[in-house]
């Protein structure tokens, strides 16, 4: 017998596999469903419950988490199960307004959904690190904090269900972006002779750097001035198209620096010039 919440967890991915171990390891009884059974074979082997279905493994528990691939997957796999009673904790990532068609669906079959998203790879679930997202209930957000503080931080937003998305998202912009404009820098570099490797320590500095201009930015964007005394939209604008020209010289897809290069041209356009790189934001925000 134990006094940790029973749980039942639904997508036994990498990251599915990983909270499922925090869980048992915590001492949470967890029972498990996915589509190719063999993947809870060795959660099973840890001291999970295998159910044959996925309704069976609905009914089996009131705390349900999701980790799919996106909503779509969630009616999928919940369509025909017994769901009264029960919190949806869905950790699948999606758009603001799918995540609230899914609130609606379930309040009209006696189900709460409580919308997360995790902010670190399978590896550091359950980390120091770890964090996740949570928007919904309040109420039904703290009855469960405890039992979600496992597999990282709860950070809750609010009781709007698309907040932990929109987190969720913006998060996963900067780092999308930033991986690609990483290949990019490294396709450039590598196209004149100079290895990745010997690039490494100098792209390593100027992402390291990014994280100094995080306050002065969002001091800028809060307050709606952007003083453009150290780097205006003028002189970034330039460099904006250097990169370009380079990436054309070399031969290399330009999409990216591109879509950076129409940012600064379209600031420029709105009167900017003087202002702050950060006046993109106005642009951004169409």
């Amino acid at each position: 017998m134990t006094d940790k919440t029973a749980l039942t967890l639904i997508g036994l991915g990498p990251m599915g596999q990983a909270m499922v171990t925090r869980f048992l390891a915590a001492g949470h009884p967890t029972t498990v469903w996915n589509r190719t059974p063999a993947r809870a074979d060795g959660l099973v082997a840890q001291g999970a419950t295998r159910a044959a279905t996925a309704a069976e493994a609905v009914a089996a528990n009131r705390l349900i988490i999701l980790s799919l691939t996106d909503y779509a997957a969630m009616y999928d796999v919940l369509d025909g199960a017994d769901l009264a009673g029960r919190v949806v904790v869905n950790l699948s990532s999606d758009t603001p307004d799918t995540t609230l068609k899914a609130a609606a669906w379930l309040a009209e079959r006696g189900a709460e959904l409580l919308v997360g998203g995790v902010m670190v790879p399978a590896p550091l679930v359950g980390e120091e690190s770890a964090y996740v997202f949570y928007s919904g209930p309040r109420e039904v957000f703290d009855r469960h904090a405890e039992t979600l503080a496992v597999i990282g931080r709860p950070d809750y937003m609010g009781a709007d269900h698309t907040l932990a998305q929109l987190l969720y998202q913006a998060q996963l912009d900067v780092f999308l972006t930033s991986l690609a404009a990483m290949l990019h820098a490294i396709a450039l570099v590598t196209s004149a002779g100079v290895t990745a490797e010997r690039y490494a320590p100098y792209l390593t500095d100027v992402l390291s750097s990014l994280s100094m201009y995080v306050d002065e930015t969002s001091q800028h964007v809060d307050s709606d001035r952007h003083p453009g005394d150290l780097a205006n939209v003028t002189m970034m604008g330039a460099t904006a198209a250097h990169i370009v020209g380079a990436s054309e010289t070399a031969g290399l897809d330009t999409a990216l620096p591109r879509a950076v290069q129409a940012l600064y041209d379209r600031a420029t356009e709105a009167g900017h010039g003087k202002d702050s790189w950060t006046a993109l934001i106005n642009v951004i925000r169409g």
